[in-house]
């Protein structure tokens, strides 16, 4: 049948709908990828469709998360490569969601740009569906909306949905943690997604080369500040089906400080023990190219932790083992107190 879906008026305005169609075509095979047990459609309807087993979830809370990728897409645009910042939509969300103990099960995209150029939008996708992998998650769906004069002809936005589901008795409650109990850090891939306002002014990236070798990072500054937002769900998944864990932390924006309290009651502190972690050498760079307090460093990111655990001390190793298991570097960062619930460093012994 032929398509009659063609405007020249509107193409003449900015929006050419067959560069969308063109986009959808090319897509489809990455997000097959994605499609587990409970996708009921394919790409192209109105709504995503998906199927909740309550045979595994006989008493489900769905835990829903949403978030973009903010100014680290600047990044991609200088250096002309979209295939990763979409692993970073995907793990904002799906980090969030594994807070609360749940499986993510969907996932939506929403991109925005100024010109659609089916290729790179399929690019961008691309990245969104290994992200989905990573969290053996569904891309359900999505939108893509050309916007001439919103957005320059060669950026684009990206933000993204997901939800998720556990049953009621097994949500994480922040509650049951303990004086003593024990902190795990899992280490982060790099910056991830969070604090690249900072970043950009500090090595004024527009006008930085940014493919240059730099010896103290083993590569280029762009190739290090691109590297993708790490995923946790599958082996912090594996913990939880061996392990009870109390509580977990994503370590985003406003580092340390503004996450870790999150995942603990009034009167306590959590105590972290600097140089019980390997710090990536992204972050010394960074502060010392900038001149940034230590402060605003644990601030601002996540210095090499990019989700913690908190466990009984008894179920510490077995924690750590896990995680070993699942390809995961871990290690004990730090221990609740008594306190005003706040996060103290002391130095390691």
């Amino acid at each position: 049948m032929e398509n009659k879906s063609y405007s020249e008026s509107y193409k003449a305005a900015g929006v050419d709908v067959t560069s969308g169609y063109r986009a959808v075509e090319l897509m489809k095979t990455h997000v097959q990828r994605t499609f587990v047990k409970g996708c009921l459609d394919g790409i192209g309807g109105f709504g995503g469709l998906f199927e909740l087993d309550l045979s595994e979830f006989p008493r489900p809370v769905l835990v829903s998360g949403t978030d973009g990728v903010g100014t680290k897409l600047k990044l991609a645009f200088l250096l002309d490569r979209h295939d990763t910042v979409g692993i970073d939509c995907v793990a904002m969300c799906v980090n969030d969601i594994i807070c609360a103990g749940a499986r993510p099960l969907v996932f939506l995209d929403y991109i925005a740009c100024g010109k659609n150029v089916p290729e790179k939008i399929a690019q961008i996708v691309s990245g969104v569906a290994e992200g989905c992998v990573q969290a053996g998650c569904a891309l359900v769906g999505g939108e893509t909306a050309e916007m001439p004069g919103f957005y320059p002809a060669d950026e684009y936005d990206l933000a993204g949905f997901s939800f998720g589901a556990v049953n009621k008795e097994a949500l994480l409650d922040k509650n049951t943690v303990e004086e003593s109990d024990v902190i795990i850090g899992i280490s982060s891939s790099g910056v991830h997604s969070n604090g690249f306002s900072l970043v950009r002014r500090i090595f004024d990236v527009e006008h930085a080369d940014l493919n240059a070798y730099r010896e103290e990072l083993g590569k280029g500054l762009g190739e290090t500040l691109l590297t993708p937002t790490r995923i946790y769900v599958k082996p912090v998944l594996e913990v939880l089906k061996q392990v009870r864990v109390k509580s977990i932390a994503h370590i985003t924006g406003g580092g340390f400080y503004e996450n870790l309290p999150r995942s603990f009651p009034e009167g306590f502190d959590a105590v972290i023990r600097k140089g019980s972690w390997p710090v990536l050498p992204i972050f010394p760079l960074i502060q010392k190219t900038g001149n940034i307090s230590e402060h605003d460093m644990y601030n601002t990111f996540n210095m090499g932790i990019g989700m913690a655990l908190i466990v009984s001390p008894e179920d510490a190793e077995k924690t750590l083992s896990v995680l070993k298991e699942n390809n995961e570097q871990a290690q004990v960062i730090g221990h609740i107190a008594k306190g005003s619930h706040t996060v103290v460093f002391e130095e390691q012994v």
